[in-house]
């Protein structure tokens, strides 16, 4: 047994790969470092997993010069793990299901990864999956990374990521919109209203004009029109909460970038509202939009369809045909 812990310190010190068993150094190899950050800031609540998340992205940046190699489970509570403590220095509770996780006798299935110099790795979780935050306060969250995983055994190896300070609001009440998307400008919460289709678009072709990103994405259903392409749209519905969060977000920064969906994220000089339809669930509004270019003007007519959840229209997708230019 000994030979072979030799052998295992041996091969950790020829790749490069000496974690820090401490918790309290975030090198856990040369030029490595362990980070967290909120995920989408929001105004959050108490509440539980499902209906008041609280995600933290964490990331594993090389900042070195050698590959820093580790071990990621595929069921995340294996390989990470949150602690809370409140203004009175009094740690939270782990939740019923994290116990449950950490309780029960199973195979651990895990990846060995690799991450180049100037590269990192990076996952979402749900903080209220790991920690109870069943009540109002100021919170100060720390993640610990287990780079050979989370065994319950002694001595395991982890590292400890930065700190980060957690206000959640008193709940509002069952009526109230709960997270919210902040706006890039002044940091005012957006909250979308119950108003008409044509409104809806109205209100969007204007933030574009204006560049007004969070405004543009308010009335947009990202989650049905990334699912119009049929190859997105199964892996999007094979995925995790988290991974279809980061692919709506993917999704979110390809239109910024105009890399997809081009007519619906290019900026019209000009429009005007022809025509309103809509019934008690589907609305469909059609829009003659002009754009400017060097040497003439494009005049396009585009149709858009909206379907109303909770009260609010959001357009899921869109068609566009051309009429000439001027």
């Amino acid at each position: 047994m000994k030979k072979l812990f030799f052998i295992l310190l041996c091969i950790f010190i020829e790749t490069g790969v000496i974690f820090s068993t401490t918790g309290t150094d975030t090198d856990f190899a040369l030029g490595a470092d362990v980070s967290i950050q909120f995920y989408n800031q929001s105004i959050y609540y108490p509440g539980d997993s499902s209906s008041e998340p609280i995600y933290i992205q964490l990331t594993i940046s090389n900042n070195g010069t050698e590959p820093v190699r580790f071990k990621i489970a595929d069921d995340h509570f294996f390989s990470i793990d949150f602690s809370a403590v409140n203004t009175r220095n009094r740690a939270l509770d782990h939740t019923e299901f994290w116990v449950r996780k950490r309780t029960t006798s199973s195979h651990i299935y895990f990846r060995e990864l690799s991450v180049e110099p100037g590269e990192s790795y990076s996952v979402i979780e749900n903080l209220k999956d790991y920690v109870s935050i069943t009540q109002p306060g100021i919170y100060l969250i720390e993640c610990e990374f287990f780079p050979e995983l989370k065994r319950n055994i002694t001595g395991e190896s982890y590292v400890t990521s930065n700190k980060l300070t957690l206000e959640v609001k008193p709940s509002p009440g069952p009526a109230a919109v709960r997270i919210l998307p902040l706006s890039s400008a002044d940091r005012s919460i957006l909250q979308a209203q119950s108003i008409p289709p044509d409104q809806v678009i109205d209100y969007i072709l204007s933030a574009r004009q204006k560049s007004q990103w969070d405004q543009f994405f308010l009335y947009l259903d990202l989650e049905q029109m990334l699912s119009r392409d049929p190859v997105k749209g199964r892996k999007f519905r094979n995925e995790s909460e988290a991974g279809r969060l980061q692919m709506i977000e993917n999704y979110k920064t390809e239109l910024s970038q105009a890399t997809v969906d081009r007519d619906i994220s290019t900026i019209p000089v000009d429009y005007t509202i022809e025509r309103t339809t809509y019934t008690d669930t589907k609305g469909t509004v059609t829009v003659i939009q002009w754009f400017d270019y060097r040497t003439f003007r494009e005049r396009k007519r585009y149709t858009y369809y909206l379907g109303l959840k909770d009260d609010i229209w959001r357009v899921y997708d869109y068609t566009v045909d051309n009429l000439g230019t001027e």
